[in-house]
């Protein structure tokens, strides 16, 4: 058993990883959007990038308070 809890841990880690990267992706690329139209372009795509990262705790909240119902 020690070794399944291993493997959920390093799934939760990799999903983690995995859910930080598409949000500061995402946030680049609306942050440069917003920045091109807005000609701010350093602002913006620093916004973007802070708000990217926070999105993978926020979903890794979500399941795992989904995952416990």
């Amino acid at each position: 058993m020690p070794q399944d809890d291993k493997q959920d841990q390093d799934q939760k880690k990799s999903q983690a990883t995995k859910n930080t990267g598409i949000g500061v992706g995402m946030g680049i690329a609306i942050g440069a959007a917003i920045g091109a139209a807005t000609d701010n372009l350093g602002l913006w795509i620093a916004l973007g990038i802070a708000i990217g990262a926070a999105y993978a705790p926020v979903v890794n909240s979500r399941n795992s308070s989904n995952k416990k119902k």
